[in-house]
């Protein structure tokens, strides 16, 4: 992506003010009578989102007026940057809550377009910081990015290849190892949930895992767990059109280990990183898995499929599984799983579910440094008879009377968690309406956090 963010320019560049409502009056109190007059005017009061764009004598941008709300919050720059005509801008007063490498973080993020399939791009404004070291931020942008990127390109040109070449790519950047394991080869590696799941695609979008492993010995080793179902057709449990129109998105729990993964290398936290992602395509032929099918699991217990449109977690159990093999200090694993998230929290909240207190507490106080919403849901162990199985260990949908089914999508995942800290995050992992600064389509929910806290918890 190109720089939005930058620590110089070159012509003129014109100063923005960013303004809280109960801040606003007076500041317009001290201007010039024409800047109050076209205030009043315009109605601008510092309410959030608010633009009001200052001309100067010669018909030029003077300044510009950018309301905040009734919070200090860094995020709020992300409309900013969707807002603004091109050209030059910096920063000449703000809140002092707000830092500045979280506005450039901020304005980037909000500057993001998916305009691969487009004839060309549009011209953006930029957001100049001088004596700013925007290092971290920019990298957190170009991740977030990438997994946006991911997300939004079409299965055609995102297929399981499409993901073993973006995670080479981010192996040999930051001088990890990398290990893929394809199509048959998964049976005789001990993979059986993610070979049974991806085995009905063509073989050219062959089912494979990926493991990348990064970091000196001796340090802590941190395991990123992602779903990478490149398309979800729901399998023979097939899904109405409707739900079919944006399964493009149902690896985004891959895209954003990988995001996460590329962010903690490239910030060269002191741990060790295990970036596991099984990829697959849930697809529909002769060899597709069936209702009532009884899969084996790397972990030994055996698992009946009560409904083939449950798919992700298959692939989460073997994966987790080895993820445990790895003796890790901590495991995220970051899935679009159910529908039963959006029911219970909208778009714009992913739960997120651990028994670790410590963990839920490191997790919450870095959600809310970064502004990176989540919401902590139970595993509440009174639905856990309901994925009991008649003729296996365990079943991959749940009794009806149960309801809860992220809750019951979680704890059937904890049955293959590692031991120690782990946490289940249950992302949507896209804007399903555009607004400034949150444009329709794919989205990055909760690693900004993540990031956060695993710096600080290995410090």
């Amino acid at each position: 992506m190109s720089e939005v963010v930058v620590d110089h320019a070159e012509g003129a560049v014109v100063p923005v003010h960013a303004l809280l409502e109960s801040e606003t009056a007076a500041f317009l109190e001290g201007r010039a009578a024409f800047v109050k007059g076209f205030a009043a005017l315009s109605e601008f009061k510092g309410k959030a989102g608010q633009l009001l764009v200052v001309p100067d004598t010669a018909g030029g941008m003077d300044r510009v007026l950018y309301g905040l709300g009734e919070r200090a919050q860094a995020q709020g720059f992300r409309a900013l940057a969707a807002k603004l005509p091109p050209g030059d801008y910096r920063i000449a007063s703000a809140p002092a809550a707000i830092a500045p490498d979280q506005i450039a973080l901020a304005f980037a993020l909000g500057s993001y377009r998916f305009d691969r399939y487009k004839k060309k791009g549009e011209s953006r404004p930029r957001l100049v910081f001088e004596g700013v070291d925007l290092s971290e931020a920019r990298q957190i942008a170009h991740a977030c990015a990438l997994a946006r990127d991911m997300v939004n390109t079409p299965a055609s040109d995102m297929g399981p290849l499409q993901i073993e070449t973006i995670a080479r790519e981010i192996a040999e950047q930051y001088g990890a190892t990398i290990t893929v394991t394809t199509g048959e080869g998964l049976l005789e590696a001990n993979y059986p949930a993610v070979h049974a799941v991806g085995r009905a695609a063509v073989p050219e979008r062959a089912p494979r895992m990926i493991e990348i492993q990064w970091g000196q010995a001796g340090k802590p080793l941190v395991a990123l767990v992602g779903k990478g179902v490149v398309f979800d057709t729901g399998g023979l449990d097939i899904k109405p059109s409707a739900g079919m129109r944006n399964m493009k998105k149902d690896m985004g729990g891959a895209a954003h280990a990988l995001a996460l993964g590329r962010m903690v290398m490239a910030a060269n936290l002191p741990v060790r990183l295990a970036i596991l992602v099984p990829v697959v395509e849930n697809a529909i032929s002769g060899d597709a898995m069936r209702p009532g099918d009884v899969l084996a699991s790397r972990k030994g217990l055996t698992i009946e499929v009560g409904n083939t449109d449950a798919e992700g977690r298959l692939i989460l159990a073997d994966a987790l599984t080895r993820a445990g093999e790895l003796e890790p200090a901590l495991t995220f694993d970051l899935a679009t799983l159910t529908g039963a998230a959006r029911m219970a929290l909208g778009p714009q909240l992913p739960p997120y579910y651990t028994d670790d207190e410590e963990l839920a507490g490191q997790i919450e106080t870095a959600m809310k440094e970064v502004d990176d919403p989540m919401w902590r849901m139970p595993l509440w162990k009174g639905y856990v008879d309901s994925i009991d199985s008649d003729v296996a260990d365990v079943k991959n949908d749940s009794d009806a009377w149960a309801q809860a089914g992220s809750v019951t999508a979680a704890l059937f995942l904890q049955k293959f968690a590692p031991a120690g800290p782990w946490a289940h995050f249950d992302i949507f992992a896209w804007n399903p309406r555009g607004r400034p600064g949150w444009p329709s389509g794919g989205e990055v929910q909760s690693i900004r956090a993540l990031y956060r806290m695993i710096a600080g918890r290995f410090a």
